[in-house]
């Protein structure tokens, strides 16, 4: 199957958001983040579009021709970027009375972040219609390829057993889990680039 991949721009940020909200929504540790379902979807999408926009000028963002799925990318090369302009005060703007969960999970992100130069994959994210088509993979390969050809290592929190498994077809090892306070892990995956 031949998928098409596009670059996308800033006026993209609430598109990308948005899908990355309607996949997500199924995972459990959003459950924790946004206990009432009736705003969840809402929540996420006012966090995942401050992110998505912080990516539009710090990494790289792909999506398929149709925008059924996203990648979001963040380049850790010397430097870290810089945190989101008003980060606070935007993430509490978003998420209200659950702003202290998604802190928490920020911190236990940057506490787990290795150091070396790579490229972190921080959402893969399909239309819950179009899972299982290979199309997040296809978007992985199209990174991979520069990547690999770049020597770059990548990395990505897997988010579910599910997605753990798919990175790992895709080269990523994952290590030890780090969990939220309900339980739920995130597995910290790192894939060294192919040999050319």
């Amino acid at each position: 199957m031949s998928v098409t991949i596009e670059q996308l721009g800033p006026e993209e940020t609430t598109v990308v958001a948005n899908r990355i909200a309607e996949a997500f929504i199924a995972l459990r540790v959003t459950s924790w983040l946004v206990p009432d379902p009736s705003k969840r979807e809402a929540v996420l999408a006012g966090d995942f579009e401050i992110l998505v926009g912080h990516a539009m000028r710090h990494g790289m963002v792909h999506a398929t021709a149709d925008r059924a799925s996203v990648a979001v990318w963040f380049r850790s090369v010397g430097e870290p970027a810089p945190p989101p302009v008003d980060y606070d005060a935007r993430l509490a703007a978003a998420c209200g009375e659950w702003t202290d969960r998604f802190q928490h999970l920020d911190e236990l992100f940057a506490a787990n972040h290795p150091h070396p130069d790579h490229h972190h994959l921080a959402f893969l994210a399909t239309q819950p219609g179009r899972q299982g088509q290979g199309l997040g993979s296809a978007l992985m390969r199209h990174h991979h390829a520069w990547l690999d050809a770049n020597g770059m290592p990548a990395y990505v929190e897997a988010s579910s057993p599910r997605s753990r498994d798919l990175y790992a077809k895709h080269g990523y090892l994952a290590g030890e889990p780090f969990r939220v306070p309900d339980g739920t892990p995130f597995w910290p995956m790192w894939r060294q680039p192919a040999d050319r």
